[in-house]
């Protein structure tokens, strides 16, 4: 297993190279720290960044490469930066190995994790007044290169971070450079500071070379080839595009370490550990899921309304598995809760982006976000109130479960066979009897299925409530204003079946 996670570190550190002029370091150190055993020793730390450095050389190297042959470099503005962290990156080598194992791990985790939120609010950093190439540095430039030259220095040799991102924000907000040349120039000068102090970590420490070996070589041929394919890639999108994949990358890799590393200590928090598992729970069911509706998506001509019901059958289904293995309400709950206070800063900045409407298929501005924070709000208030009040966990799946299925079913029937309308005066005219049939159907036989998963057999009075909560459903959803239906049905489904006791 820890070649799985040596050589996922090596991919995507190559990934950060060439897209954004990252060092190694910054996703390799955290993975291999947090997830390999084999480094969790005094020298762990240490070792792993000697190994990202080494893995820098040759990925910097192509990824250089590739940026100056579309003329994406300029070592006139760079050539001050460049002597300095030379100068320095062979003291901080030194500093990072009398600093020890716990500093050096924790500063890298924290760095990850920043980084990537900093790409995610600002990921294109190319400036109006940006410089022509190879203009001269004037006294101002000379006095930033200087001072973060010798800071960067410092901290390639002491963090192993070989300074990409730091060159990458000094080049284009305070020196004027566009995003590519900043990326060609600062890995250009990664590839001769990710030598020298990768030599320097070997010297102070030759065990290394002796003890990995195997770990490097297959670090550097991943990361190498990952660079060169990812450099490829981001010169020929936009600034904004490589920004946001970087920092979404960066920021949930970051964080995982960052909870994988304090683990203890959060898991001595008050229900934790049943929070996490149950995210783990959701986040192995959802990813999978999500990764094979992306092409289904963008490579098929499904119909948006099919596509947006498939969105909402996984999210429910996935919730629905979630809560029945859940240990107990608090955390399904809280877990709810969480997911609905993280998703509103992550879609809303995801909301400016081109893909967002054609893949969230959003009604209008705002919609997504909108119904998902009520879907998950009105999940923990249905925990909330049949598990922590009432005692029945079950009836909490059913509730959800039966208007996620039913819900989908009247718009997957509905839309394209819905041919008599239902024309009464407190409904919109757009609802049909086939939607409302199938809505009926669809909750009843999931609350049926349920059942069977459940208890393994079907009463009559389990199949005269289900039934009736069916009935109650389908009419509460014809007389719910519009998107408010994500409330009022699993609100009067839950108050059938909890007077009748399924």
């Amino acid at each position: 297993m820890e070649w799985f996670w040596i050589i996922l570190a090596a991919l995507g550190a190559g990934i950060g190279t060439g897209l954004a002029g990252l060092s190694a370091a910054t996703v390799m150190v955290p993975i291999l720290i947090v997830l390999c055993p084999s480094f969790s020793s005094e020298t762990g730390a240490y070792q792993a960044t000697a190994i990202a450095l080494a893995s820098d050389i040759l990925g910097s190297a192509v990824t250089a490469y590739t940026y100056a042959k579309h003329k994406n470099i300029d070592l006139k503005r760079g050539w001050i930066m460049f002597v300095c962290i030379v100068v320095m990156c062979t003291i901080g080598s030194y500093a990072a190995f009398r600093a020890g194992n716990v500093v050096l791990g924790t500063f890298t985790l924290f760095l990850t994790f920043f980084i990537g939120i900093r790409f995610l609010i600002k990921p294109d950093t190319t400036r109006n007044d940006t410089s022509t190439t190879g203009e001269p540095l004037d006294w101002k430039g000379i006095a930033i290169s200087l001072f973060f030259g010798l800071t960067i220095g410092f901290g390639t040799g002491f963090v192993g971070t070989g300074g990409g991102m730091m060159m990458l924000v000094v080049f284009t907000v305070f020196l004027g450079m566009d995003v590519k040349s900043a990326v060609g120039t600062s890995t250009f000068i990664m590839t001769f500071t990710a030598l020298i102090a990768s030599i320097s970590h070997i010297l102070i420490h030759p065990a290394i070379l002796l003890e990995r070996w195997n770990v490097m070589l297959v670090s550097i041929v991943i990361a190498t080839a990952a660079s060169l394919f990812s450099a490829r890639f981001a010169n020929r999108v936009d600034n904004r595009t490589v920004g946001l994949v970087t920092g979404g990358v960066l920021t949930v890799l970051g964080g995982a370490m960052l909870l994988l590393n304090f683990r203890q200590q959060l898991l001595a928090i008050p229900y934790a550990a049943d929070i996490f598992v149950c995210l783990r729970t959701l986040i192995l069911l959802l990813v999978p899921c999500v990764l094979l509706l992306i092409p289904l998506r963008f490579l098929t001509s499904i119909p948006s309304f099919v596509f947006r019901k498939l969105l909402h059958l996984v999210a429910v289904g996935c919730f629905v598995v979630m809560l029945i293995y859940a240990n107990n309400w608090q955390s399904a709950a809280i877990t709810s809760l969480v997911i609905a206070i993280v998703i509103y800063p992550v879609l809303h900045l995801l909301e400016q982006e081109h893909w967002y409407a054609k893949f969230f298929v959003q009604k209008s501005k705002g919609e997504v976000i909108r119904s998902l924070l009520m879907v998950f709000l009105m999940f923990a208030g249905v925990i909330v109130v049949a598990w922590g009040y009432f005692n029945q966990p079950d009836i909490a799946a059913y509730a959800i479960l039966m208007w996620g299925i039913g819900d989908a079913a009247a718009a997957l029937i509905g839309v394209p066979f819905g041919k008599h309308k239902i024309m009464l005066s407190p409904i919109n005219g757009k609802k049909s009897y086939e939607g409302s049939i199938a809505m009926f159907i669809g909750s009843f036989l999931a609350g049926m299925t349920l059942t069977l998963l459940i208890h393994c057999q079907l009463s009559l009075s389990s199949f005269v409530s289900l039934l009736i909560a069916g009935i109650a459903g389908t009419i509460t959803e014809l007389f719910s204003p519009s998107e408010w239906d994500t409330v009022t049905v699993p609100a009067v489904l839950l108050v059938i079946l909890l007077l009748l006791k399924v």
